[in-house]
């Protein structure tokens, strides 16, 4: 994805993406926790340079005399996750972390325009080739259960349709053991999603994200809406995803639940990574570089959502 895309034209590049390197912590534009893998000598998802405007008219003009222009949405974002690591991506609500996700896992609206690159396992990717592994590599969580059919039992929307007779057991193995291994009885399958309770719901996405064994999921606000307790165990089933070789990039607007499971933050402020970090270094605003990561640590709770401060730092 080298050259710029427009309706998401991209050119096909199949040359690998090395990232290969010898232990320092700061490597292809972003940081690394000290446990970080490459995985056959490749980030899982490396993304470099990424930006995405539109073609919009001029509000300000008269329909039949308003003339086009470009609006940056992201603007030269470079972020990379590792296997056995969780990134999180931390920023306010319209800053545009949902458009990241959308154009990581290849969805583009027809009047954008994205230039950049992206790799995922070491190859570089285009539109088709983003399409080709979403949901056969890399999975999406995504921020609200509307994204469930409400006219079909949730069951068959976790193993998924269309497949083979041949498959249908496999698949429908498969689901048992995922209900299973998040507390989801064998009833639940039957049911449809506007008879589950929220924390039911975000566990049956999660479900439908690791159906076909992922290597990467991205999972857009995967907690608004839960209570505390739900929102602490849906991250701990994030986290042992990674721990088990899995790579997810957690995108929130919770800093302190990001704090509490990922590796590393990518502080997300207007369109852009302002910066890159460890946890260790929310201890103290001092290890903060940038006015956006200081205020986010003065809004934290055991900081007395001290926004004076932030104004200060």
């Amino acid at each position: 994805m080298a050259a710029e895309t427009s309706h998401a034209n991209l050119h096909t590049h199949t040359h690998a993406h090395s990232a290969t390197h010898t232990g320092e912590l700061v490597h292809h534009h972003h940081t690394h926790a000290p446990g970080s893998v490459h995985e056959g000598g490749a980030h899982v998802l490396q993304v470099e340079h990424l930006s995405v405007a539109f073609e919009m008219y001029d509000e300000n003009q008269p329909f039949f005399q308003a003339k086009q222009r470009s609006v940056e949405v992201i603007h030269d974002v470079s972020i990379g996750v590792h296997a056995h690591e969780i990134v999180a991506v931390v920023g306010a609500s319209g800053s545009g972390k949902t458009l990241l996700a959308d154009t990581i896992l290849g969805l583009y609206e027809p009047n954008a325009q994205v230039t950049g690159t992206i790799w995922y396992d070491g190859v570089e990717q285009d539109a088709q080739s983003l399409a080709q592994v979403r949901g056969h590599g890399i999975s999406l969580v995504p921020q609200g259960v509307a994204s469930l059919d409400p006219l079909m039992q949730v069951g068959k929307q976790v193993e998924g349709f269309g497949y083979p007779r041949s498959e249908r057991a496999a698949r429908t193995a498969r689901r048992r053991e995922l209900f299973a291994r998040y507390g989801l009885d064998e009833s639940v399958a039957k049911m449809y999603p506007h008879q589950l309770s929220g924390g039911m719901a975000r566990r049956v996405l999660l479900c439908c994200a690791l159906m076909d064994n992922p290597r990467l999921i991205v999972a857009d606000e995967p907690t608004p809406g839960l209570d505390l307790e739900l929102a602490c165990r849906a991250l701990d089933d994030f986290r042992a995803f990674a721990n088990e070789g899995g790579a997810v990039m957690l995108i929130t607007h919770d800093i302190e639940l990001a704090l509490r499971v990922a590796d590393r933050v990518a502080v997300f402020c207007e369109g852009t990574v302002v910066e890159e970090t460890s946890v260790a270094a929310f201890a103290s605003p001092d290890l903060l570089e940038h006015e956006f990561s200081r205020a986010l640590w003065h809004a934290l709770p055991e900081h007395d959502f001290d926004l004076i401060g932030a104004r200060h730092a």
